[in-house]
């Protein structure tokens, strides 16, 4: 497998001493959040970290059940260049809604080599499908992480942002073991709004006892903070998920088109 370590220049930014990346200890990632919140775009980019850094293989799971635009399987050529194996619907079903890999998803659970990455869409359809899978997960195998963007309604201060991740540990059977601060307006984000996100995180965690595993930012506005302020580990971002519209745009293919035939 291609360690990417050239491509995706996070040798660079790991030399500067500000940056401390996440450590990631157990098999399994479950990344869950609501729409808008980002989680996607983090899941995607933590899979592409973990292949340039790491020897062993990165799987990531698409279940996300709600959004249309924004789904992990839109970036499956970019992550398959790179060694990840992507678990997503293809050809015909490249848009279905229904979980119809749940079995492929039990058995990556069930078998982990290296680190399975879970993108877990943050609404009922989506932790209910997590939630049915519950029972395969061991007490100690799983990291659950709810992603915080405090610029959507469901998660702009602490009591939301409480009342959400009760709702979704109920639905997905799952406690959560941490917390993701990826608080963003996609390309109106700035330092401002990063911070604001971290600080409100850091309270959830102190009044969870969850630990704030990462806060994740476009790597261009990062490169434009003192990242010193964050104590914890930092995920620079890129880019993976476009709408349709930008992707034309923006020249880049669509990826769906390959995955229909």
């Amino acid at each position: 497998m291609s360690t990417g370590l050239v491509t995706t220049g996070y040798t660079n930014m790991a030399g500067s001493a500000n940056i401390s990346y996440p450590i990631i200890s157990k098999t399994i990632v479950a990344l869950v959040g609501g729409f808008g919140s980002g989680k996607t775009e983090v899941s995607v980019n933590l899979a592409k970290y973990l292949a340039a850094t790491q020897q062993s293989p990165v799987t990531i799971a698409d279940l996300d059940l709600v959004n249309p635009y924004f789904r992990s399987r839109e970036a499956v050529a970019e992550m398959e260049a790179m060694g990840i194996r992507v678990i997503a619907p293809r050809g015909g079903q490249f848009f279905a809604d229904l979980p119809i890999l749940m079995p492929e998803i039990k058995g990556a659970i069930e078998k982990t080599d290296g680190t399975l990455i879970l993108d877990v869409g943050g609404d009922a359809q989506g932790t209910r499908a997590l939630g049915s899978l519950a029972e395969v997960f061991g007490p100690d195998q799983y990291e659950m992480w709810m992603v915080l963007n405090s610029r959507r309604p469901q998660t702009s201060d602490l009591t939301g942002c409480l009342n959400t991740m009760k709702r979704v540990e109920a639905s997905s059977q799952l406690s959560f073991t941490g917390l993701v601060s990826n608080s963003h307006m996609i390309d109106e984000t700035d330092n401002e709004v990063i911070v604001e996100g971290y600080r409100l995180a850091g309270a959830v965690s102190r009044e969870t006892g969850l630990p704030l595993a990462f806060v994740s930012a476009k790597r261009s506005v990062l490169e434009t903070i003192d990242t010193g302020v964050f104590e914890c580990p930092i995920l620079p971002l890129t880019r993976s998920m476009l709408k349709p519209w930008e992707r034309k745009e923006t020249g880049v293919d669509d990826q769906s088109n390959n995955q229909r035939t």
